[in-house]
């Protein structure tokens, strides 16, 4: 395997010492490799709740200490994690439609958002294959949430930031296949980076410095909190 899907970067600090602790802490060092890539995606799907962090370049430490993340925050905290552990993971990169995120986001943060957002997942080496980890996203409180607001739901679903189709069995649980959650709103790949620090050095969310200010300092914090809302609803 190539030693740069095991590197430590800049984004991917897995050597700093909240994240040590952290995978001290929880062990997972001794598990088999099937259990660790278990036990460190439910960690990060259900324990780093789903929200809106204000850059999506933050590194791994700086996602832990949030406690919150969308697609590309929480595929740098799950890379870095697996790679604590030497697990191989590398970063897939695409364009996805704004569409599907209405219902977690107002009409007017709708407006103001590119009409594509670089969206990112993370591929585990796992038994001579890579295998996407999408369904790390949306932690299972809210998918339930939602799951409940649309309970007659079938086919293609599309807003409250899933876009699926199968609201009612998605397939976001790890036992050793492809897990998605947000897949159906993909529009164009970008292809496979062995970091988040090399893809983002190129690309960044198409908005100007008014718009990602505002985003940043204000539009991230009313999405996270009606996530926060449909959560506990």
């Amino acid at each position: 395997m190539n030693q740069e899907y095991l590197e430590e970067t800049e984004i991917l600090n897995y050597n700093a010492p909240q994240l040590k602790a952290l995978v001290l802490k929880n062990k997972w060092s001794e598990l088999d490799n099937f259990h660790k890539i278990k036990s460190i995606y439910e960690f990060v799907q259900n324990e780093i709740l789903f929200g809106y962090n204000a850059s999506d370049t933050l590194s791994a430490v700086q996602v832990f200490n949030d406690g919150i993340g969308q697609c590309n925050t929480k595929a740098t905290l799950l890379m870095a994690l697996l790679r604590a552990v030497n697990i191989p993971c590398r970063l897939h990169a695409f364009h996805v439609t704004k569409d599907f995120q209405r219902g977690a986001t107002t009409k007017l943060i709708s407006m103001l958002a590119p009409k594509y957002i670089l969206h990112t997942w993370v591929e585990v080496f796992y038994q001579d294959k890579w295998i996407a980890l999408e369904g790390v996203i949306t932690d299972k409180k809210y998918l339930s949430a939602v799951q409940r607001r649309f309970s007659n739901q079938s086919g293609l679903f599309k807003k409250y930031a899933i876009a699926t189709n199968d609201l009612k069995n998605p397939s976001i649980d790890w036992n050793g296949n492809d897990t998605f959650i947000q897949k159906e709103a993909i529009v164009y790949d970008y292809g496979i980076f062995s970091s988040p620090d090399i893809f983002f050095q190129t690309h960044t969310q198409q908005m100007s410095k008014i718009k990602n200010f505002m985003y940043s300092h204000l539009g991230r914090k009313i999405m996270t909190r009606n996530v926060r809302k449909i959560r506990e609803s």
